[in-house]
């Protein structure tokens, strides 16, 4: 799987929200490989997009369409200031993914020093994670070439999200948690409270 991360500032989410719906109607049908994507906006206004493709070819491949060429002129008018983009070969999927079900999605980035064994934790049994979360739905974390990484987290409600984080985990799934979060660095939280979705040949 392919990931691209889109985020930028936006003040109208509406009018955003609507021309990612048109894309749906009037690009998807010819974008070769395109899986889905979980999207939403922040409370300080940051757009937050995770596009989900088979691999880098048939994004690029998408990238190219004149038709794409031309939506996304339309669509980057509705951001304040620059987009960023971030390409990631390097994806893992998390218990049981993303959900189009999930009421809350947490996005947390920052820099990996060591990409391989971060993936190689999460590549790893979750069953501790899933007994002591077990309102976590699943999730994706996206790496990029620069060891930044891209992590969705689906939970059903923010309520049980906000419960969950005030429990004290199994001492096992604390040590795993520590393991983890000493790969990271320069870590920040972007809450999408009401996060949208987009499931290929879904509408």
């Amino acid at each position: 799987m392919f990931i691209q991360v889109i985020q930028g500032r936006c003040t109208d989410a509406d009018a955003l929200h609507r021309q990612m719906d048109r894309w749906r109607e009037q690009l998807e049908p010819g974008a070769t490989g395109w899986l889905g994507g979980t999207y939403g906006i922040t409370d300080d206004d940051e757009f937050v997009g995770v596009v989900r493709f088979d691999s880098r070819a048939s994004a690029e491949a998408n990238s190219m369409r004149p038709e794409q060429g031309t939506w996304w002129e339309e669509t980057a008018r509705l951001f304040d200031g620059d987009v960023s983009f971030h390409d990631c070969d390097d994806v893992t999927m998390m218990l049981d993914g993303g959900s189009d079900d999930a009421g809350f999605v947490q996005v947390i980035q920052g820099r990996l020093s060591d990409p391989e064994q971060f993936r190689h934790m999460m590549e790893g049994p979750m069953d501790m994670l899933h007994e002591a979360r077990p309102e976590i739905i699943g999730g994706t974390i996206a790496i990029d070439a620069d060891g930044f990484f891209t992590q969705t987290i689906s939970f059903r409600t923010e309520s049980e999200a906000r419960q969950g984080e005030q429990k004290t985990p199994p001492p096992e799934a604390q040590q795993q948690m520590e393991q983890m979060n000493a790969l990271m660095s320069d870590v920040s939280y972007h809450d999408l409270h009401h996060p949208w979705f987009a499931t290929a040949g879904s509408h």
